[in-house]
């Protein structure tokens, strides 16, 4: 009997989520410290800190390295996702409000399934749409509560950022698949990917004269984000990636909006009501759907045991 892809792809489902929880805390943990600290400095500080929590397990960890071309995927998706979308996502987050955020950042899963689908020949089958729309349906009521702020119709700048961000995001995540297809070892794809980016955020600090200032107060903060919200999560996510495709991890990394519910409600006193109750069935279920019925994933070569 062979268990290898079983277990191969119930590990990706697994990254996805721990993923998405680590990412979930981001919005409650940023919010503070983007009232004092420059949001592009914010960005610079995050990734240079990820680089660095991830340098001792890139080292220690074996795998395949790739090709000269697999370094160019992680220079580009360095510059759209380390560089451009989270610019894009601190200022939009300093300039809006959580809730709306919440449901803006949702957009990136539409945006990774559309790349996907268009241009990197990821398919759904229409169990695999039936989930997508269930978590996206469960996402919009956990963050709104079915009351839609004024502002998300008419979409403010702050907004605009927020879904300008997901864009590269989404095209990060469809690309970085490509990428842990070639090299394996995607803890040395996190970190190359948050150094170069890291460092090139700080350069545009340093190029623009942005201030460097930061409260001591804010520094667990800060570092919490570096290590937990984008390190930590990046090396999940990538492993999601490789596993399991672009679409089901982002399917997956949806429960990230009501995770930072949870967050929210334990940080913050706020009560978890009858709507976010109905809107996490809702994605629970579209998560069950695409692990047990939805389209198979493209693995890449998965190591063959028999018992």
């Amino acid at each position: 009997m062979n268990l290898a892809k079983p277990r191969y792809i119930q590990v990706g489902f697994l990254c996805a989520a721990i993923s998405a929880i680590l990412f979930g805390s981001i919005s409650t943990i940023a919010k503070p410290a983007l009232s004092s600290v420059n949001p592009i400095f914010l960005a610079s500080l995050v990734y240079l800190i990820s680089a660095l929590i991830l340098s001792p397990i890139a080292h220690k960890s074996k795998g395949t390295t790739g090709d000269k071309k697999s370094y160019s995927y992680i220079i580009l998706v360095a510059l759209f996702g380390g560089v451009v979308a989270p610019i894009l996502y601190f200022s939009g987050l300093q300039q809006t409000t959580a809730s709306d955020t919440a449901v803006l950042t949702d957009a990136e899963i539409l945006f990774t399934v559309i790349l996907a689908v268009v241009f990197f020949k990821e398919k759904l089958n229409r169990v695999g749409y039936l989930a997508v729309a269930l978590v996206i349906i469960g996402v919009i009521i956990v963050a709104t509560n079915l009351q839609f702020s004024k502002s998300l119709f008419e979409i403010s700048f702050g907004n605009f950022l927020i879904l300008l961000s997901t864009v590269f995001w989404a095209l990060d995540n469809n690309i970085s698949r490509i990428i842990t297809q070639k090299i394996s070892n995607v803890a040395r794809i996190a970190q190359i990917k948050s150094a170069i980016g890291g460092s090139i955020v700080l350069a545009l600090v340093f190029l623009f004269g942005i201030p460097v200032e930061i409260d001591s107060v804010l520094l667990p903060n800060i570092i919490l984000l570096g290590v937990g919200g984008f390190g930590a999560a990046l090396f999940f996510f990538l492993k999601a990636l490789q596993r399991i495709g672009a679409i089901k991890t982002l399917i997956i990394f949806s429960i990230s909006s009501p995770v930072g519910l949870v967050f929210a409600s334990i940080f913050l006193g706020e009560k978890i009501n009858l709507y976010q109750i109905i809107a996490i069935s809702a994605i629970i279920v579209g998560i069950c759907l695409i692990y047990s019925k939805g389209e198979k994933p493209v693995d890449p070569q998965i190591p063959q045991k028999s018992l």
